[in-house]
């Protein structure tokens, strides 16, 4: 009876061992959702001043851009820093024409849309999403260089846009733990 129970207690506890393995090899990072302009959203109506909007947030990896507009009067173009100086859109890196865009970003460094309708840009409807390239402790430097890849994942517009937040998993982080964690149990029990 006691090399039973002292089996049972090693098995649940091989078991415990290999769900703690698991849970801290996985990662869940939590990404905001920032709805460009507010309540106005995308447009040029209203005088949204959108350089003031994205320079009050921070953007991080993961944040997701959500771009809601008429789409028979607007569109959203991701488009080089030199396009986005000059509001041309002639050469845009991505064209999105919904009306409910939702733009992940997957990099650090600047990332520059603009509305391709003629004279809304130089009407101001234009936006840099700014990720810092350095841990918001310290300031960033003075030589980062503006992106001009893509560097943004699209997303189907979601069901409910005014959600404040999206779970971002790590597979291969979680498959290797699962991994780890079921070589364990199996290598104890």
């Amino acid at each position: 009876m006691g090399l039973r129970m002292e089996k049972k207690f090693i098995s649940s506890a091989t078991v415990l061992l290999g769900l703690v393995i698991l849970v801290s090899q996985l990662q869940v990072s939590v990404g905001a959702v920032y709805k460009v302009g507010e309540s106005a959203g995308w447009t040029i109506a209203g005088s949204v001043d959108y350089k003031k909007w994205s320079a009050a947030k921070t953007f991080h990896v993961g944040d997701i851009i959500l771009f809601q507009y008429n789409s028979q009067f607007h569109n959203v173009m991701q488009v080089s820093h030199a396009e986005y100086k000059s509001c041309n859109a002639s050469a845009p890196i991505v064209t999105h024409t919904t009306g409910n865009d939702s733009i992940t970003v997957t990099s650090k460094g600047h990332h520059f849309f603009l509305c391709g309708i003629p004279g809304h840009c130089q009407a101001g409807q234009k936006v840099d999403i700014n990720v810092l390239r350095v841990s918001s402790s310290k300031a960033p430097s003075s030589s980062t260089t503006p992106s001009s890849s893509p560097a943004v994942t699209v997303v189907p517009p979601s069901p409910t846009p005014s959600e404040t937040t999206s779970l971002l998993f790590s597979t291969s982080t979680f498959l290797t733990g699962l991994c780890l964690a079921a070589a364990i149990i199996f290598l104890f029990v």
